[in-house]
């Protein structure tokens, strides 16, 4: 049972290494994907993740204040185009909670 132990405190241990800002499909899916260009305007976001104008503004708007994405806001052609960008600080936080996820999803896996 020492083994048990020491597999339920490593999957404590990787459970509090998530961050429960991007425990939300929207947020995660939006930093995941803006991890892979360096900008993306708000109506791409919004076809990728199938969401609503209502619903994307508001999961970015709480990324923005927790400083995960910057936003840029231009004309082309006369109508407002919003780019989104993630943090250079926050890319280190993305990529820890996904390694959390990683060593969670491994960990489930071995358990089974």
């Amino acid at each position: 049972m020492p083994e048990d132990r020491e597999q339920l405190r490593q999957t404590t241990a990787s459970l509090g290494e998530l961050d429960a800002l991007l425990q939300h499909r929207s947020r995660l899916g939006a930093c995941v994907l803006l991890s892979t260009a360096d900008a993306l305007s708000f109506s791409r976001l919004k076809t990728l993740l199938n969401e609503t104008d209502g619903n994307l503004g508001a999961q970015l708007r709480k990324l923005e204040d927790a400083g995960y994405v910057k936003v840029k806001k231009e004309f082309e052609n006369r109508k407002p185009v919003s780019w989104y960008a993630l943090s250079a600080s926050r890319r280190k936080a993305l990529k820890a909670h996904l390694g959390a996820m990683e060593t969670l999803i491994a960990q489930s896996r071995n358990g089974s």
